[in-house]
């Protein structure tokens, strides 16, 4: 039987040889520049160097989908970290904003079929979006990042273009 999970000794896999792009919102700035910090971390942490990892910025996070598209479709990337911060208002922009890029991820990856993870806070408020920013191993960016080397490795094991499988 053989195992797909993508795991490798660390239980993540070795981002030593993948290319990745992450693709951050600027919008709530302060928790995007954090969360990149937790994805830049997390994929040095597995072996990934700094020319094998680009960021993108893009305005907010409806712009996430197209750019993390647009970069798959380059070629370069073995993965695509989306990571982005949407906060509740008063109205019902969160809704349509959250499900839109929800859905325009997925469809980018599904398209492209290039791996992207989904790094985009959906929260009711600034402070609950601070707490998924911190530092450390609950950072979302480092658990969207992490995530899109395991699905790297689960795609080149069911692929068979890996020592992976």
């Amino acid at each position: 039987m053989r195992d797909t999970r993508g795991v490798g000794p660390s239980g993540v896999g070795d981002a030593s040889q993948l290319h990745l792009a992450v693709v951050a919102s600027s919008y709530h700035e302060t928790i995007t520049d954090a969360l990149v910090d937790g994805a830049v971390a997390a994929l040095q942490d597995q072996g990934a160097s700094g020319d094998q990892v680009v960021i993108i910025r893009v305005p907010g996070a409806f712009e996430l989908p197209f750019a993390a598209s647009q970069a798959a479709q380059t070629g370069r990337f073995d993965a695509v970290v989306c990571l982005g911060c949407v906060i509740r208002g008063e109205t019902p922009h969160f809704d349509y904003i959250a499900s839109a890029v929800a859905h325009g991820i997925t469809t980018a990856s599904q398209s492209t079929g290039v791996p992207m993870s989904f790094g985009v806070l959906t929260t009711n408020t600034y402070d609950e979006a601070v707490a998924r920013a911190g530092a450390g191993a609950d950072n979302k960016g480092r658990e969207a990042a992490l995530a899109a080397i395991q699905l790297t490795h689960v795609v080149r094991q069911l692929s068979g273009s890996s020592s992976d499988a």
